[in-house]
């Protein structure tokens, strides 16, 4: 049993997916939900997964943060754009001390969350994971499901392996979560960006999934392009994203069942999308470093035009 108590900020098809699996590993678990909050009070939460399924009858779930207890670790769940409302979210749980662990996409969260609770309380968690959220309390794991942590650092630099990483870390395989411990952040999370980039946008632009786009040469050339593109950017803030990462990125999506990333779902529901966290970050980050990234640039511009247009079309 961990001394510690998690919160999940954000019950969602992240949130829900490692919240049940630390929950179902004896770890005691705060849920914060939304709109299914009274039909997980009811009931429970369940976890659909190949790795082998989750129940939960009774958790801890709560309408609202201020209800909440404090915790050691909140895991920051929501999308980057809830980002305004981070000291509703995170001050209740937070009030007694502990770590945020953000697993967001894209580049430039760390940095927001520890404006709100000071940068020596944040942590990144880089989540590589294929799951949905398929109905009221019910998320569906699909793939993979392992994660890299990091400890921030506000000046840039690489911290290494910190006792805190390796406390949360146990934690996690013990629910049966792979880790892999990263002591650079930035890097860390320009490798995310290696995939993330392309395949958020590609789906998003193409109303395609994973499958689709590798199938196709051109797709799968243009998503290759992309992250060479991203390796460079990486490059020139001194960070190295070999040749064996991409190809091993190209490989697991070959194989992984045919996804559809969160970006590619806010679009087909017409929520907004992390368009700036996840390439337009990266892109402002690339260029003060005198890098142009030109097909990161063009995907930019379009999911900007498609989110600029009015609801329906």
């Amino acid at each position: 049993m961990s001394p510690r108590r998690y919160a999940i900020i954000g019950t969602g098809a992240l949130g829900g997916f490692y919240g049940c699996r630390l929950a179902a590993g004896g770890v005691e678990v705060h849920f914060l939900l939304h709109r299914d909050y009274e039909h997980v009070r009811r009931h429970g939460l369940l976890l659909e997964s190949r790795d082998g399924d989750v129940r939960l009858p009774r958790p801890n779930a709560y309408a609202r943060a201020v209800d909440m207890p404090p915790c050691d670790v909140a895991l920051l769940a929501v999308k980057a754009t809830a980002n305004d409302r981070l000291a509703e979210l995170l001050g209740p749980v937070m009030a007694g001390g502990g770590d945020v662990l953000v697993c967001q996409n894209g580049l430039g969260a760390e940095e927001i969350v520890a404006g709100v609770v000071g940068p020596e309380r944040v942590m990144a968690a880089l989540c590589f994971l294929c799951s949905h959220k398929v109905g009221p309390g019910h998320i569906r794991h699909l793939d993979y499901g392992y994660v890299t942590l990091a400890d921030y650092d506000p000046a840039g630099r690489a911290r290494g392996v910190t006792e805190r990483m390796r406390a949360v870390a146990a934690d996690f395989e013990r629910a049966g979560v792979g880790v892999e411990l990263a002591g650079d952040l930035v890097e860390a999370r320009w490798k995310k960006l290696v995939w993330n980039v392309p395949f958020n946008a590609l789906t998003a632009l193409l109303e395609a999934d994973t499958g689709e786009l590798m199938a196709d040469p051109r797709a799968a050339a243009l998503a290759e392009a992309v992250m060479r593109e991203i390796a460079a950017g990486a490059a020139a803030l001194g960070k190295t994203i070999d040749e064996a990462f991409i190809q091993r990125m190209l490989d697991q999506t070959r194989k992984m069942i045919p996804y559809r990333p969160s970006m590619a779902l806010d679009r087909r529901a017409g929520r907004a999308m992390e368009i700036e966290a996840i390439l337009g970050n990266p892109l402002r980050a690339a260029a003060a470093a005198g890098c142009a990234m030109p097909r990161v640039e063009a995907l930019y511009r379009q999911l900007g035009f498609l989110a600029a247009r009015p609801a329906g079309r």
